[in-house]
């Protein structure tokens, strides 16, 4: 429960007010029973003449009920609001902040789940579980004073069955708290299975596997319900037998109230508002049961989410960066490089450097580090000390977004958002002018087609751009790189998914971009970096050749051997 007293301290002067206003309900409507005790006297006496005085305070107890409801339920509910808001901002902020390999561990289904589900439990629990218990403390206070002072015997009598109603409390509070964190659970397993089907839709339906995901989903559904159904039958046992001992008190009232009213030691009317003050704490009693139920919830899920924010990033920022150096040269010096977890190192003994302006080709065989390599230089993963510099410094001892902020990269499997073509490629600079991103599609050879969709640059892509071509796909990955202009632009086989004459067009609009910066194009196609500086030729992740493109041919090596190939194979 510590998170949970955390989330409301921080709103605690508006809690506070809702309580006030919460309080003033409870007195108003704990005053009406003293009301109609004076009325039932009155008929009993046979005086009718003060009725109508009786009426109006009634009338006037419901007007201020009426306003200060209002004002409980816009301050208390609006804190819990305001919490979910807050602990959704500071989870998206954190998750935006965390490293590759913490994706790796955790699915996207379960990050889903942790946005919305837990986060509404605890929303609930800062917000109905609060009030609840509010209400209840106070209610109880104001209507057990006001039954001590009509009859303290009967009180203590009434009051008998509350050392029950903590047992009860204590022992399905525990059992309430573990069945929803397993409930919690599932939901997240459940939530990552529909993500997977929608995003892999075309694979679905390539292999016919339908039928098979659907008879998957349908044995975790089923699980998801059994788990909840394991939870309702707790909460529906923990409801009623609150309420049973609730009407115990009742009953007990009934019995020794009754009797005092025939022997003359309680008045009728007495008897009446008693009888009405306990009526007002079925509800507390009941309530009650819903306070645990819910701040069970929302410490489960709040436990969740605490795990999620105390998950370090393992990529960040040094606490005192270097200054930025001007230059852009890229040095690897002796690098060795191994993925968390992995005892294989896919990089082995990495040595070369890439001055300012220059450009490198990395041609290689599937697996032999090719990505990795460029990966390291943004710090998408983290390169041993010492072994990755720019400018002459460790890339490690630099700040992170500027960094980042120097380098343009087009992945092989780039990734579109749900929007327009416009917004995918201005994705980096939103605030780029047309001319800019039609220039930039024009160096990525994707200008005519854009011009041919009816909607031009407005045109929706769909979820991951599924409306979309592979090949097109990877080039409003390269223009969304070009129009940041970016002194370092890396280019990790970019080009893998357009056909020959297509490369060639790009190639071609490129020469100039790449002459003006320091560049490096890691591809399949010897086509593709026939024209670099500077080559190297990865295999098992060390460099087992290097030189300009005459000199690689001459060799008579892999790469002679892979350009042969690619040569017999265009002809």
């Amino acid at each position: 429960m510590r998170g949970i007293l955390q989330q409301l301290w921080r709103y605690r002067l508006r809690l506070l007010a809702g309580i006030l206003a919460l309080f003033i309900v409870d007195a108003a409507q704990l005053v009406s029973p003293l009301i109609i005790r004076a009325a039932v006297n009155d008929l009993v006496r046979g005086v009718g003449a003060n009725l109508l005085r009786y009426a109006l305070y009634l009338v006037g107890i419901a007007g201020v009920v009426l306003v200060f409801r209002f004002l409980w339920r816009f301050f208390l509910f609006g804190a819990g609001r305001c919490i979910e808001r807050d602990l959704r901002a500071r989870l998206y902020e954190h998750l935006l902040r965390l490293s590759p390999s913490f994706y790796a561990l955790h699915p996207t289904g379960d990050l889903m789940a942790h946005a919305t589900n837990d986060l509404e439990a605890v929303r609930r629990a800062c917000s109905m579980g609060v009030l609840m218990g509010a209400d209840a403390v106070i209610m109880t206070s104001f209507a057990l004073l006001a039954m001590v002072n009509i009859s303290p015997r009967l009180t203590l009598q009434a009051f008998a069955p509350l050392p029950l109603i903590t047992l009860v409390v204590l022992g399905f509070g525990r059992l309430i708290h573990r069945r929803f964190e397993r409930v919690q659970e599932s939901f997240a397993h459940l939530t990552e299975r529909v993500r997977e089907a929608v995003s892999g839709i075309r694979i679905l339906r390539a292999f016919a596997r339908e039928e098979g995901m659907g008879r998957a989903f349908e044995d975790d559904n089923r699980k998801f319900v059994q788990l909840n159904m394991a939870l309702v039958r707790i909460w529906g046992v923990f409801g009623p037998l609150i309420g049973l001992l609730a009407g115990l008190s009742g009953g007990i009232v009934l019995w020794f109230g009754g009797r005092g009213v025939l022997t003359g030691a309680l008045s009728i009317g007495d008897l009446v508002a008693f009888t009405s003050y306990l009526g007002m704490l079925v509800w507390p009693m009941m309530a009650l049961g819903r306070v645990v139920n819910l701040l069970q919830r929302g410490a489960a899920s709040m436990d969740r989410v605490q795990k999620l924010l105390a998950a370090e990033p393992e990529i960040k920022s040094p606490p005192s960066p270097k200054p930025f150096p001007t230059s852009r040269r890229i040095e690897f010096r002796r690098l060795t490089f191994a993925y968390p977890g992995e005892d294989r190192p896919a990089l082995r003994d990495v040595e070369v450097t890439v001055e300012e302006g220059m450009t490198l080709g990395v041609v290689g065989l599937t697996g032999s580090g090719k990505s990795t390599l460029v990966r390291l230089i943004p710090r998408l993963y983290d390169p041993p000390p010492g072994t990755l510099f720019l400018g002459g410094v460790d890339v490690r001892e630099l700040s992170l977004p500027k960094l980042r902020s120097v380098i343009g990269m087009a992945p092989q499997d780039v990734f579109l958002f749900s929007a327009t073509i416009r917004e995918n490629i201005a994705f980096g600079k939103p605030e780029a002018t047309d001319e800019e991103i039609w220039e930039a599609a024009r160096l990525a050879g994707l200008a005519e087609e854009i011009a041919s969709f009816p909607d031009g640059l407005d045109t929706m892509v769909g979820e991951r751009g599924i409306a979309l071509s592979g090949g097109q796909r990877q080039r409003v990955g390269i223009a969304r790189a070009l129009i940041l202009d970016p002194p370092i632009l890396i280019l990790d086989d970019a080009l893998s998914s357009v056909d020959a004459r297509v490369e060639e067009e790009i190639l071609d609009n490129l020469r100039g971009v790449l002459a003006r910066r320091t560049a490096i194009v890691v591809a399949h196609r010897i086509s593709a970096v026939r024209e670099a500086d500077w080559i190297i030729v990865l295999k098992d992740g060390r460099i087992v050749e290097q030189g300009d493109h005459r000199r690689l041919v001459a060799q008579g090596g892999l790469y002679a051997r892979l350009n042969e190939l690619q040569q017999a194979l265009v002809s």
